[in-house]
C-alpha cells in the first residue's frame, strides 16, 4: 500500500482529458488494492474523502479481483459516511462483479 499514495497524486493531477494517463493511474490503482482484502479495507476506512472519491473510479474493478463482500460492506458504510460523494451506483456495480 505505500505507493498508493503517490499513484492517488499522479491521478488528481491529470487532465480530464488525458484518457491515457487517467487508465494507466487506475491500472495501477487496481492492481495495488487487489493484493489485499484487510490492507484494502483498511485503507478504505482510514483515507481521506478526497483519496476515497479518486478510489471509487475503480470500485468495480477491485472488487472483480477480490470478488469480497467484506469490501462492498466497507464501501456501503463508507457512503452512508460520505452521502455527497454519490458512490451508490459504482458501489451497486462493482457488488454485480462478486
Amino acid at each position: 500500500m505505500r505507493d498508493i499514495s503517490l499513484v492517488l497524486e499522479k491521478r488528481k493531477k491529470k487532465h480530464i482529458n488525458d484518457d491515457f494517463g487517467i487508465e494507466e493511474c487506475w491500472k495501477q490503482i487496481t492492481e495495488i488494492f487487489s493484493q489485499d482484502e484487510v490492507e484494502t479495507i483498511n485503507y478504505l476506512n482510514n483515507c481521506s474523502k478526497e483519496d476515497l472519491y479518486f478510489i471509487s473510479e475503480v470500485f468495480e474493478d477491485i472488487s472483480e479481483n477480490l470478488k469480497s463482500k467484506k469490501i462492498i460492506a466497507c464501501l456501503r458504510k463508507l457512503d452512508k459516511k460520505y452521502p455527497d460523494l454519490k458512490m451508490t451506483s459504482d458501489i451497486n456495480l462493482a457488488e454485480e462483479y462478486i
